[in-house]
C-alpha cells in the first residue's frame, strides 16, 4: 500500500537537476505530526518548489537559451508550470475535502516534466 504524503516529501521532476520538498497547504489534518497533502497541493512555488534547472526544450527559457547557444541544450532555472491536479491521489481517504496525496500520485508540468515522489516524508501511515 502507498504512503501518504505530508510536509516535506521528496520529490524529482524528470527534467529538473536536482530533488524538491512539498510544501502543502496549511491544513488541520496531520500524518505523523506533519502537515497531510491532498491532490490540490499542486500550485507551483506555494507548493512545488524549484527543482533546481530545467532540461526541457518545451520551457519557452530553455528554448531560447539553447536557440542562443547555437543549438546546444541550456538548461535554465526551474519554474514549475503545474495548473492541474495530483493524479491519481487516493479518492478512499479525504484530506480536507479531497483526495489525499500518496506516494505513487503523479503531477504533470506544462514544460513536459513529470513530476513524482522518493520519498513519501513519513513511513507509519498507508492509506488504500
Amino acid at each position: 500500500m502507498p504512503f501518504q504524503c505530508c510536509m516535506g516529501s521528496q520529490m524529482k521532476c524528470s527534467m529538473g537537476a536536482s530533488p524538491s520538498a512539498l510544501i502543502p497547504t496549511p491544513k488541520p489534518i496531520m500524518t505523523n505530526s506533519k502537515v497531510a497533502a491532498n491532490i490540490m497541493d499542486h500550485i507551483p512555488i506555494a507548493n512545488i518548489p524549484p527543482f533546481g534547472m530545467c532540461k526541457s526544450p518545451a520551457n519557452p527559457t530553455v528554448a531560447a537559451a539553447t536557440a542562443a547557444a547555437m543549438g546546444t541544450l541550456t538548461p535554465m532555472p526551474c519554474v514549475p508550470a503545474t495548473p492541474a491536479p495530483w493524479v491519481p491521489g487516493a479518492p478512499t481517504v479525504l484530506v480536507a475535502n479531497f483526495p489525499a496525496l500518496d506516494n505513487t500520485s503523479k503531477l504533470m508540468c506544462l514544460w513536459a516534466g513529470v513530476i513524482e515522489f522518493s520519498d513519501a516524508g513519513q513511513t507509519n501511515h498507508q492509506i488504500p
